[in-house]
């Protein structure tokens, strides 16, 4: 349960395949989509990192334990700087999710980790959970997100109604900009 702060992180370090440039980077109405990210986030934080870009504005982080490792490698720097730093847990999102819910740290934050139904990406991950983390990734196979998601017997939260946009592809962004 929540009984200290909590650390934001925007998941950022894919490289972008299917967009064709880095997407992070793209605009939507004017913001970069890692801003848009950010700002969903710091509202319900005590601080945002940006995990997958060490070079961020003093607000990044490298992958654990090394680059190019999706999103688990991301989450688990934001686990253990969580752990370092005092915080009890993470709320993450994707650099290509620009919208985040008011009311969805309240539905993820309990007991264990959860994720949003259908958004694997938009969780709440204990800091207890650091070097199981580390345990996974050090095994073959390591960077399947189901799998961690099976080892650690995630909760799954329902927000029936809510349908939100992620960007994967160019057109992806025209369609939520128009």
């Amino acid at each position: 349960m929540r009984n200290g702060p909590i650390l934001g992180a925007v998941l950022a370090g894919g490289h972008s395949s299917r967009f064709g440039s880095d997407k992070a980077l793209a605009l939507l109405d004017g913001k970069r989509l890692l801003d848009h990210a950010v700002a969903g986030l710091a509202p319900h934080v005590a601080e945002v990192v940006i995990c997958g870009r060490p070079d961020t504005e003093g607000a990044g982080l490298a992958d654990r334990p090394h680059s190019d490792m999706g999103p688990l490698g991301g989450l688990n720097a934001a686990l253990h700087h969580a752990l370092s730093h005092g915080f009890v847990g993470v709320l993450t999102t994707g650099c290509d999710m620009p919208y985040y819910p008011a009311d969805l740290p309240a539905a993820l934050i309990g007991d264990g980790a959860a994720i949003l139904q259908g958004q694997q990406l938009l969780g709440w991950w204990p800091t207890s959970l650091a070097f199981e983390l580390d345990a996974h990734l050090g095994e073959e196979n390591n960077r399947s997100i189901a799998g961690w998601l099976d080892r650690i017997h995630v909760r799954l939260v329902e927000m029936p109604g809510l349908v939100l946009p992620n960007i994967n592809r160019p057109e992806d962004l025209a369609s939520l900009s128009r």
